[in-house]
């Protein structure tokens, strides 16, 4: 997929403005030259102004990381949703596709939504998430993704920290203790999953943290569905919790209130809270890492790979461990 660049030159460093102009205009619509990237750091999403009509956001996607199988799921499950009347951001359909090429990337083009950050410590709000995101697992549920990852302890725990161990990351001298904490709490997340059973995987959302949900006066709207997968549905819950056990409780509740209208929560999974969290934590210097030939990368996470970096990372999942062995959050 990369064969036309020289080695060593990231594939998104041929993504000059005049290209993604370009790749716009190949759709048959044209641009003002008006060009804003925005912030985002695994695809490269840009608004561009139109001459017809108000502006579109044009998300270029990392080249190699999804098969277009797997780009063409996200697609066709946000527009069912959208079809239904669930507030997400869905790909337009542009010459009966939702997904174009241009060059080395694939594209697709969205709808411009505007919003503010939802304020997660209301209940009202907290509720009124949980309807929604009830309303996205009932139709999640109904069919499984064929070429989308599931989220468990494999693809988020033990293939990003092989990925870190094998390719020298971790300092040579904090190795011994970074494998150790790891293999603990990869125990740690094998035994929540255990103490939960068999509990269902659907399609998710899989990112649902604040900042991929927008806000505005008519509710809310779920934005970047980039890491849909399959998994249990208290992944796309347990990022809207916050603050001490009883805060978390009492939020989980207000989420559930809602949720519950319009699909069913099993309480096992609450088992898997501070689980899924440490495979979030383990998975997210595994992005990193695996990211660190991106030009951008070094510059937004310069923290990053440093000796206090790895040292904070032990004690956090020091910390994990002691958590995972904790009685779950409880749900009235």
């Amino acid at each position: 997929m990369h064969s036309d660049l020289p080695a060593g030159v990231h594939p998104f460093t041929a993504l000059l403005p005049e290209v993604v102009l370009d790749a716009v205009e190949s759709l048959g619509v044209y641009s003002d030259g008006r060009l804003l990237a925005l912030n985002s750091y695994e695809n490269r999403v840009y608004q561009v102004g139109l001459e017809d009509g108000g502006p579109v956001v044009v998300k270029f996607y990392r080249p190699g990381r999804w098969s277009v199988d797997a780009i063409l799921e996200e697609h066709a499950f946000t527009q069912s949703l959208a079809e239904l009347e669930i507030p997400v951001v869905a790909p337009s359909v542009m010459g009966g596709k939702t997904l174009h090429q241009h060059g080395i990337f694939h594209f697709a083009v969205f709808p411009r939504r505007g919003g503010r950050a939802p304020e997660l410590q209301d209940p009202e709000t907290l509720t009124w998430l949980g309807r929604f995101l009830g309303r996205i697992h009932a139709v999640g549920a109904s069919a499984p993704f064929r070429s989308r990852i599931t989220l468990d302890r494999q693809t988020y725990g033990v293939a990003p920290s092989d990925y870190l161990w094998t390719h020298d990351f971790i300092p040579a001298d904090l190795r011994p203790a970074w494998r150790s904490v790891i293999d603990l709490a990869l125990g740690g997340v094998a035994r929540a999953f255990e103490r939960a059973g068999d509990v269902a995987t659907i399609r998710l959302h899989g990112d649902c943290h604040g900042g991929n949900v927008l806000w505005t006066d008519d509710g809310p709207h779920f934005v970047d569905f980039d890491d849909t997968c399959m998994g249990p549905a208290v992944q796309d819950l347990w990022m809207l919790l916050s603050g001490s056990r009883a805060e978390m409780t009492g939020q989980l509740c207000d989420v559930l209130d809602g949720y519950q209208d319009f699909a069913d929560f099993d309480p096992r999974e609450l088992h898997l809270v501070e689980a899924l969290r440490t495979l979030r934590l383990i998975h997210y210097s595994g992005w990193l890492a695996r990211r660190w030939d991106d030009p951008a990368f070094p510059v937004a996470f310069p923290w990053f790979n440093t000796q206090r970096y790895w040292q904070d990372r032990i004690l956090e999942m020091r910390e994990q461990i002691a958590l995972m062995d904790e009685p779950p959050l409880v749900w009235r």
